[in-house]
């Protein structure tokens, strides 16, 4: 399978500029369709990539761009539906529904898509879960027999720019009290952004992958409180850690899940509810050796934590 141009949805996110760097690398075009392209100049500068504006929940706004592309992306994904009540809906299956419509008039016959681990729509204890699992299904479902389907479904994503360990950073250097810390116990096997981009390439002309759904996970598992424990330490600060108990982890995320932004909601308490861990992770089978946190983590935590010091003498000064 020749691949010259692929149609990315979620190409300006934080996996999504890991993916057209390395595609544009190995010559293969990129069409970024998004809603506010103007927002996402740097990937301008990348040659081989054209960012367009588009619905990309309308199937007839789509369909026009996929003319020239023999691939599709589907990397779209929220954590929070915020105010709307339909947002996990829209975003996880919606859409899909949408991509696989376009895919279908344009003759497109190759699809990736991104899902998410325990994604499940009969078990998933989360909105968040239940839909990307009802996605997952649905793009394997409607793509059958004319789109090759390959789905993804990694563990948190840790890398530079990323909303776990840089959002647990900014908490800490706010916290000078001790940190509450809701779900201690929830277990992760964080992967590098880096590995995840990979897999989606090595795939991506692979006949071996089409129609599988693979689990990508790093090499070691931690529990949350670990997580945040490590993350204190990269940056240098000494916080005392309250675990909170079930009862008043749920009272945190009702709390929180009011506040701008929803740091933290009831259906995050949710899905942390289950171990985000591979039981067998696929990044082994396509030739990936997955990278540990401590190969990259501290490259981007140490330089934030020697920003914050220098920030604060030259204030002090």
């Amino acid at each position: 399978m020749k691949i010259n141009k692929v149609c990315i949805l979620g190409g300006s996110g934080f996996v999504g500029h890991h993916i057209t760097s390395k595609l544009v690398s190995k010559g293969i075009q990129c069409l970024v369709l998004t809603r506010n392209p103007e927002q996402h100049k740097d990937l301008r500068v990348l040659p081989g990539v054209q960012l367009l504006t588009a619905n990309i929940f309308d199937a007839e706004a789509i369909k026009p761009h996929l003319a020239s592309c023999d691939a599709f992306i589907n990397l779209v994904g929220i954590l929070n539906e915020g105010r709307n009540k339909q947002g996990f809906k829209q975003a996880h299956v919606n859409l899909v529904e949408a991509a696989i419509k376009a895919c279908h008039t344009a003759g497109i016959s190759r699809l990736l898509h991104m899902s998410a681990l325990n994604a499940n729509p009969g078990q998933g204890p989360s909105r968040y879960l239940f839909t990307k699992g009802e996605g997952e299904n649905l793009a394997h479902k409607l793509g059958h027999p004319n789109i090759n389907i390959t789905s993804f479904r990694p563990s948190v994503i840790f890398g530079s720019g990323d909303s776990f360990f840089n959002r647990f950073a900014d908490l800490l250097s706010l916290a000078p009290i001790p940190f509450p810390l809701a779900c201690p116990d929830a277990r992760f096997a964080p992967v590098y952004v880096g590995d995840v981009a990979d897999a989606f390439i090595h795939t991506l002309t692979d006949s071996k992958s089409f129609g599988q759904r693979y689990n990508l996970c790093g090499p070691r598992i931690f529990t949350l409180e670990e997580l945040v424990h490590y993350t204190a330490q990269q940056l240098g600060l000494k916080r005392k850690i309250i675990r909170l108990s079930d009862r008043a982890s749920r009272l945190q995320a009702e709390i929180l899940g009011r506040m701008p932004g929803q740091p933290f909601s009831i259906d995050n308490y949710l899905s942390m509810q289950v171990d985000s861990i591979c039981q067998h992770n696929n990044l082994l089978e396509l030739g990936i050796a997955p990278k540990d946190i401590d190969d990259v983590v501290p490259l981007y935590l140490g330089f934030t934590s020697k920003q914050r010091r220098l920030s604060r003498q030259r204030q002090a000064g």
